[in-house]
């Protein structure tokens, strides 16, 4: 990871995997619905960061990313925190909990459909650079479709409000992906804490397949920073 060397922090944690291991639902409608895209602009990262690209097939390690100028996030003068809530573009207020990953290598998603867990190795609000990895279950079986289902539906330019203890900051969403499960070794764009800034949303997607674990795909939204953030009122 060549994060710039006033920024690089060393984390004791391996990069994640996500786990397939939750019941499937109604999801079909959703699905049905749900198109992998990306959005555009005129900017243009280097070849050596993530960039929007053309929706491609699941084994493409290219996302949408922030294309705002390191330089004016690097501006944003704050002590950076953890995220504790994320309010998804449908308004819903989805709680956020620190998680790490287990000796096996996979991200320790909470149980709860509702709450989603921030990747300790990632960066956080306040960070100049890399991604802030916010992962949730879709779906559970006591608890039914969580928030995170709406990742199958969002559209480009919406926006996602990450807040902290004292921090909020707008994220605009830019691209909509479906991956195949699996290790995210060799993705480093959804997780890494370098490269531009952006936040990535992760949750498990359709086909459900028990004989092979349970879901089969990851959606990942991609969202770019509208602007560095700001203290929160009070």
């Amino acid at each position: 990871m060549c994060a710039q060397q006033a920024h690089r922090r060393t984390r004791a944690h391996p990069p994640p995997r996500l786990s397939a291991t939750i019941a499937a639902t109604a999801l079909a409608a959703l699905v049905a619905g749900a198109v992998v895209w990306s959005a555009t602009d005129g900017g243009e990262s280097t070849a050596s960061t993530p960039r929007p690209s053309t929706p491609v097939s699941s084994g493409s390690n290219t996302p949408g990313a922030s294309t705002a100028p390191a330089a004016t996030l690097a501006e944003s003068v704050v002590v950076p925190e953890r995220p504790r809530s994320a309010r998804l573009p449908s308004g819903t207020v989805v709680p956020i909990r620190a998680v790490s990953t287990t000796a096996s290598g996979r991200l320790d998603v909470p149980d709860d459909v509702r709450t989603a867990g921030w990747w300790r190795g990632g960066s956080r609000i306040g960070d100049p650079f890399g991604s802030t990895l916010l992962a949730a279950h879709v779906d559970s079986t006591t608890q039914g479709l969580g928030p995170y289902a709406q990742l199958l539906s969002v559209r480009a330019g919406q926006r996602i409000t990450v807040s902290t203890a004292g921090l909020t900051q707008e994220f605009e969403v830019r691209s909509l992906r479906l991956v195949a499960q699996g290790s995210l070794a060799d993705r480093t764009w959804i997780f890494a804490p370098s490269g531009p800034r952006r936040l990535t949303l992760v949750t498990c997607a359709p086909p459900y397949d028990r004989t092979r674990g349970g879901y089969q795909n990851l959606a990942i939204v991609t969202a770019r920073p509208v602007a560095p953030p700001s203290r929160r009122a009070g």
